[in-house]
């Protein structure tokens, strides 16, 4: 940690819960959308509202090398600034020099607060660069929630094909095609 504490209520790194959950989301004009309840309760219990009641803030960016986003709660901050940090010192740019993108990367993101059906309002210019328009398809890696539009992934090279197979099935289910 950067020796910073925690707020009151907010969960230590060990003590954190892990993102596991996936599901679709209808995106509507404003880029409104839900966060699936097993990855908004993570995300409640990870950084509490101070006043107790339901909703809070996630933070939603790019994701480093993939045509997605990335989304967590407020507290994850310090680990991504900590493991930025590490890669910067283990990796220097030309004659030792900071290569200062590593940092620039890492940092990308934006806080929106989300409600207690945890609808949120996702940011303009990150939606627009994963090319979320009417559907966003959100998967839990332990760490973080990861959101695609459901044709990127599906496109994406590398990924495992038992995500792709669910993208089509929750696509499927809501008679939405690909």
């Amino acid at each position: 940690m950067t020796g910073k504490r925690a707020p009151q209520g907010v969960k230590d790194v060990a003590e954190r819960g892990w993102y596991q959950g996936d599901g679709i989301g209808l995106v509507d004009d404003k880029g409104r959308v839900s966060i699936p309840a097993a990855l908004r309760q993570a995300l409640s219990a990870n950084y509490p509202k101070a006043n107790g009641k339901d909703g809070g803030t996630v933070i939603v960016g790019t994701h480093e090398t993939q045509r997605c986003l990335i989304a967590y709660d407020p507290a994850y901050v310090d680990k991504l600034a900590e493991r930025a940090a590490k890669r910067e010192a283990e990796h220097p740019g030309a004659g030792g020099a900071v290569d200062y993108n590593i940092k620039r990367r890492a940092a990308v993101g934006e806080p929106a607060p989300f409600d207690g059906s945890g609808r949120f309002i996702m940011p303009a210019f990150a939606r627009f660069y994963a090319g979320i328009k009417t559907h966003a398809f959100f998967y839990g890696v332990l760490d973080y929630i990861e959101i695609w539009d459901p044709k990127a992934l599906i496109a994406a090279d590398g990924y495992p094909d038992v995500v792709k197979e669910m993208v089509g099935f929750y696509m499927a289910e809501r008679g939405a095609s690909l």
